[in-house]
């Protein structure tokens, strides 16, 4: 075989028969001649049945039988059988493990100018050497070896063990991502050292997220070794004499083997405790390869950092670990994020790794977690350490007076709305008022008020963009959103009608007042108490009593409908208007007269909203049946109202109780991490409304130089003090010895006497300069930066 280096193409060489090409163009199933294409995604990987053979692609090749018509050979030889090598013949003796099988393959294939890298011997793109390590028993196929053997001393071993699938469904897939799979190190030695690409990708279908089954393990080898808990294998990869797996090296979406880790883990005990163990020893191996590679910083396509990606998919276990991930050893300990500034008996003071985590950067984790309505466990996750402490730090530093300050606000736009609507002019457009002195008021209060229900109407609309929630998660992030949005809208029709003098604006006036006496709830935020009982309450209304409703009104209106059906039509010798006729011409006149009017505007159940309005006072037991003694049929009206009473008064109404009583008991403890949820948010609406020079002012944590290995490695870090009898009694490696002060502050001018000098002190003095040194720590290291 021979390369053209001008026009890039190659030449093999075709011992096979005119009878053997035109029945290998054709893969028999199931006796059918049925044409497969080469991207037909349901051939399988590999099978014991017949397998499905690729269609023979056109191909230039040199054909060795080409002379024996002309000289009146016979191309059937009766020893072809035991000298030919197909790809059936192949595929068949390396599947058995007999290496007897291919006893005088090299010698074939040199005696016809072949080599097993040639097309004539894959089948969409898979090899022999795949179909061996697909096939192995304890580890071992003797045949890998041999194939590997033979084809280096044909010369093309490197093309031959790089060789990839071509089939969509298993797209780049080599023969050393078989051989990780199968758990195989030796093979994985052999074929790195015979010169397989560490860097190859299997980005086939099967290898990619989708409806159906696949394994998504991030393409490369190093990731699938990774992903499938192979420690040795990952060694090796990483650290070997042939070619070094780089773990900065990224699949088709931008992961790298840190993302592949994450995205298969699935908060299982077992799956968590090997991928936080791979996980680590990836950055051990990497910080000691490569020292100044920030592997953990690098993103994918979606702007994800691991640690990013853990949050948004939920993965409690990894992302606990990870942001909390310390390490003892000198020469690991700057990749950790936590370190222990001291320790005193089981109290723990640590500093927490700020970076991708503060609201104050762009799509940090807080950011993540708390705007990510589908995200699952973000509950579970915000009540990790440093969260915790981070969102109640900043609800003292500056949240909490915003909201007292908003909510004062909203106190005195309720008071000027109710005002305003219980003052209001009636039958009159605001443009023809008269600018009396009252009227400057009314126009000022309907301005202002209107300058407030805009700014909810706009505020309503950027915070669901923002959100974006779902039906499902409408509890948390949009409930109050929606309601102050529908307020906003309210008001402004109300407005538009009576510009133009509409008294269909008091409508939308009163219904935009209720509601926002109703949003007052939405400030209830700012107290445990009250914000796990409106959450209570919102939990109720979008659960069970919604459900209850929806099932009420089939009932109410179903059999409204009925009743107006049956006693539209009163009798005739019993109507009001024929007694009033007959037995009252005695009266005076201006008694008829009342009786006439009392007739005409007395509704009736022949009116669909009457009854409707009857049923319902019959559900909450008010209802009277007085009206109905004079209409035909009243024994049928009689079964409906007594099944009507049953279904709703006694069944719905109890089931609706006793639905609420299990759901109070139910949510007694996911109401609170709901109200920490909600508290989040809306300390992360404030943070995003500060200017920008609060917002620097106001940002949590200090800037500590923590002396890693790594040198000055200074990162900005946030403290949290925390007790912990499980460590009390171990040795922790620690910044400091003393509690509290770990760095010797002066005041200016001043300077620290000899410790030969401090003996004589007194204790009392002692104590003091603790303490004078103890303020000058509160005054410098917590100063906001």
């Amino acid at each position: 075989m021979k390369k053209s280096e001008m026009f890039g193409f190659t030449l093999e060489t075709d011992d096979r028969t005119e009878e053997e090409r035109s029945r290998q163009k054709m893969t028999k199933k199931d006796g059918l001649a049925l044409k497969l294409s080469p991207e037909d995604p349901k051939t399988p990987m590999d099978t014991d049945y017949q397998e499905e053979m690729e269609k023979t692609k056109p191909q230039i090749r040199f054909n060795f039988n080409f002379d024996k018509g002309i000289r009146g050979v016979d191309q059937h030889d009766n020893r072809r059988d035991s000298k030919t090598y197909n790809r059936d013949r192949l595929f068949e003796a390396v599947a058995s493990r007999d290496i007897s099988k291919l006893d005088g393959l090299q010698e074939y294939l040199r005696q016809n100018m072949k080599k097993l890298s040639d097309s004539l011997y894959r089948s969409y793109g898979k090899t022999p050497l795949m179909k061996a390590l697909l096939h192995l028993k304890d580890g071992r196929n003797e045949t890998v070896e041999m194939l590997i053997d033979i084809s280096e001393k044909m010369g093309d071993v490197k093309e031959f063990v790089n060789a990839a699938y071509t089939n969509n469904y298993y797209k780049g897939q080599t023969a050393l991502h078989i051989a990780i799979e199968r758990r195989s190190i030796f093979y994985v030695k052999l074929l790195v050292s015979k010169g397989a690409d560490v860097h190859v990708r299997a980005c086939g279908k099967f290898f990619q997220p989708h409806k159906g089954p696949y394994f998504y393990f991030g393409e490369l080898p190093l990731s699938l070794a990774a992903c499938t808990n192979q420690p040795d294998v990952v060694d090796f990869l990483m650290d070997n004499e042939y070619q070094r797996a780089d773990a900065k090296m990224v699949d088709s979406q931008g992961n790298t083997v840190l993302h592949a880790l994450v995205m298969v883990a699935d908060n299982s005990k077992c799956n968590t405790e090997f991928i936080v163990s791979m996980y680590d020893r990836i950055l051990k191996i990497t910080a000691r390869l490569y020292p100044k590679v920030q592997l953990e910083n690098i993103e994918n396509k979606k702007g994800l950092t691991p640690l990013k990606m853990a949050a948004h998919t939920g993965k409690t276990g990894l992302f606990s670990h990870i942001l909390r991930r310390e390490f003892q050893e000198t020469g690991t300990k700057h990749l950790s994020r936590k370190f222990t500034e001291w320790v005193y008996g089981p109290v723990h003071c640590s500093l927490y790794d700020l970076a991708s985590v503060d609201s104050y950067e762009e799509n940090s984790v807080l950011k993540i977690l708390i705007y990510g309505s589908d995200i699952p466990n973000r509950h579970e996750m915000l009540e990790t350490e440093p969260l915790i402490q981070l969102l109640e730090e900043k609800w003292n530093r500056f949240a909490s007076g915003m909201f007292f300050f908003n909510f004062l606000s909203y106190l005195v736009y309720l008071i000027i709305f109710t005002l305003l609507a219980y003052y209001k002019k009636e039958s009159m457009p605001m443009l023809h008022i008269n600018l009396k002195t009252d009227d400057h008021l009314y126009i000022l209060a309907w301005l202002l008020t209107a300058v407030a229900n805009c700014y909810f109407f706009l505020i309503g609309i950027i915070d669901m963009m923002r959100k974006r929630p779902k039906l499902e998660t409408l509890l948390v992030d949009g409930y109050y959103e929606i309601l102050f949005l529908l307020q906003g809208v309210l008001f402004l029709i109300s407005t538009g009608l009576h510009l133009f003098g509409r008294d269909e604006y008091l409508s939308f006036l009163v219904l935009c007042l209720a509601l926002s006496w109703v949003n007052i709830l939405y400030f209830s935020r700012g107290n445990e108490h009250m914000g796990i009982y409106s959450v209570m309450i919102q939990k109720m209304i979008l659960s069970d009593i919604l459900r209850f409703l929806f099932v009420y009104i089939v009932f109410l209106f179903g059999f409204s409908a009925a009743v107006v059906t049956l006693l539209k039509d009163p009798t005739a010798d019993k109507s009001p208007d024929k007694e009033l006729n007959t037995t009252n011409t005695t009266k005076s006149p201006r008694f008829l007269l009342v009786g006439l009017e009392e007739d005409c505007v007395k509704p009736t159940f022949s009116n669909i909203s009457y009854t409707t309005l009857q049923l319902f006072k019959f559900t909450i037991g008010m209802g009277d049946m007085e009206f109905i003694q004079n209409y035909k049929y009243i024994d049928v009206f009689y079964v409906l109202l007594i099944f009507y009473i049953i279904l709703t008064y006694i069944l719905l109404l109890n089931m609706l109780i006793a639905l609420m009583n299990r759901t109070v008991e139910k949510l007694t403890n996911e109401t609170t991490s709901i109200w920490k949820l909600q508290r989040a948010i809306t300390i992360l609406d404030m943070e995003r409304r500060l200017p920008c020079c609060l917002k620097g002012y106001f940002r949590c944590g200090v800037e500590k130089n923590l002396n890693t290995a790594t040198g000055k490695d200074r990162r900005r870090c946030f403290r949290v003090e925390e007790v912990n009898w499980n460590k009390w009694n171990s040795n922790l490696v620690k910044i400091d010895e003393d509690p509290g002060c770990w760095e010797r502050v002066q005041q200016p001018g001043t300077e620290t006497p000899p410790r030969s000098q401090q003996r004589g002190r007194s204790w009392r003095g002692l104590f003091m300069d603790g303490s004078r040194r103890w303020q000058a720590y509160q005054s410098t290291e917590m100063t906001p930066v």
